[in-house]
């Protein structure tokens, strides 16, 4: 596996592959490596001829400084992971080579979606984003980029930025990779206890609860269900929104026309979890 930290460099060793029209897979990911990502690079190492992956803990998506301070890094173990799950480069840039002028942000526009639910709760987290990938896309040029279903949301983000300025750009979506328990494999699942691991599960099971009954109560009643599960539990829910999964915009009523996605946000102690499920 070959490592490169600058833009450059890694530019440079990737002209002499496109030349040679070998297919190019992408996962970014910001490290703290799971199964989940693994996935991921399972998948790009399957369909394209190089696989390459990024570790980059990206200070512009994040709108808690304690947040970003404390998310896990471990470079090392997470190398070793990658070599022995057959990428072929990693992309391991500093914060100063990525933001050489400053950390700040590009905006973007993405047709609404960034106006919903993370985005009411983490303001400018998808101009971050954005910035971030619109970089790596920029430099890579991938012919695919994998993005896991766990963040739907940025997954539709990511989308709609490849439409307006990658077009020849596949994104492909994987699904959620779970615990035993059903707690959707996140890096930040490293800073719970033991029995807020435990306790997390609670998501999940709402989640499957709320596709379970989705044809048989109205919306007003199932937010009541999700509510009581959520205050009998150890967790505090910050939303619970039913979605139309194309635009991200809130929906009142079952209707099978549209597709549907319940989407849950809570923190167990100082963590914050994220974890949708398609209704039909």
């Amino acid at each position: 596996m070959e490592i490169f930290f600058d833009f450059l460099s890694l530019k440079k060793y990737l002209e002499e592959i496109h030349y040679q029209g070998k297919s190019v897979g992408f996962t970014p990911t910001m490290g703290a490596l799971h199964q989940g990502h693994l996935s991921l690079l399972q998948k790009s190492v399957a369909q394209n001829k190089i696989s390459i992956c990024s570790i980059f803990v990206n200070p512009t998506q994040f709108n808690n400084i304690e947040d970003l301070k404390t998310y896990p890094r471990n470079h090392e173990k997470d190398a070793d992971l990658l070599q022995k799950n057959h990428c072929d480069i990693l992309f391991l840039p500093s914060v100063e080579e990525v933001y050489p002028d400053g950390e700040k942000s590009e905006h973007f526009d993405f047709n609404g979606l960034e106006h919903e639910m993370e985005g009411r709760f983490r303001p400018g987290h998808f101009d971050g984003v954005g910035t971030i990938l619109h970089k790596l896309f920029s430099a890579i040029e991938p012919h695919r980029a994998y993005f896991g279903e766990k963040d739907f949301q940025q997954l539709r983000i990511v989308q709609t930025l490849a439409q307006k300025f990658f077009k020849a750009l596949e994104i492909v979506p994987v699904d959620i990779y779970r615990e035993e328990n059903g707690l959707a494999m996140s890096s930040r699942n490293a800073k719970l206890s033991a029995e807020q691991r435990r306790e997390a599960s609670i998501i999940y099971k709402t989640l499957a609860r709320v596709q379970q009954i989705i044809t048989k109560e109205n919306f007003q009643k199932i937010d009541e269900i999700v509510n009581t599960a959520f205050e009998a539990s150890s967790l505090k829910l910050e939303y619970f929104i039913i979605a139309n999964e194309e635009n991200l915009k809130p929906l009142e009523n079952f209707d099978k026309s549209q597709p549907m996605r319940a989407f849950i946000a809570a923190y167990a102690g100082g963590v914050r979890l994220i974890d949708n499920m398609k209704l039909n």
